[in-house]
């Protein structure tokens, strides 16, 4: 489990990494300054607790209700997650308070789109890293 946690963790940071990059160079930074927090890390990395529901929704749900189902956890662990560090540091380290599908601040509805793909992903990270895990 720890390795998986670390797996995910590490691709959510890239993920994250790659996608405030691109923001950045779109508003005209061609250095393509990214960036990421050190809350991410965890955060990401609770995707190995739902590895097994990866495996499982993939054999019994098809693939729009998956990401249906992806979106709405997402968007959940995010509003969990940045309300508890608004309310144990006095800060959630993502504000999305001044966009117009904002919830509280915690969670932006336009990104359901880049949750489901990401979703997904971990998905397939799950299954590849069960293949692994039969050939050991």
């Amino acid at each position: 489990m720890a390795k998986k946690f670390m797996i995910f963790g590490v691709l959510g940071w890239c993920a994250e990494i790659l996608w405030t990059g691109l923001h950045s160079l779109l508003a005209g930074d061609g250095a393509l300054t990214a960036k990421t927090y050190l809350w991410m890390f965890p955060i990401y990395g609770l995707a190995a607790l739902a590895e097994p529901l990866f495996l499982a929704l993939r054999k019994y749900c098809p693939l729009w209700q998956r990401l249906g189902m992806y979106i709405f956890s997402i968007f959940l662990v995010e509003f969990l997650t940045g309300w508890l560090l608004q309310a144990v540091t006095g800060a959630c380290p993502w504000d999305y308070g001044d966009r117009l599908f904002s919830v509280m601040g915690f969670i932006r509805l336009d990104y359901a789109p880049l949750w489901a793909a990401l979703g997904y992903f971990f998905e397939e990270v799950s299954v590849f890293l069960a293949k692994e895990g039969e050939r050991t």
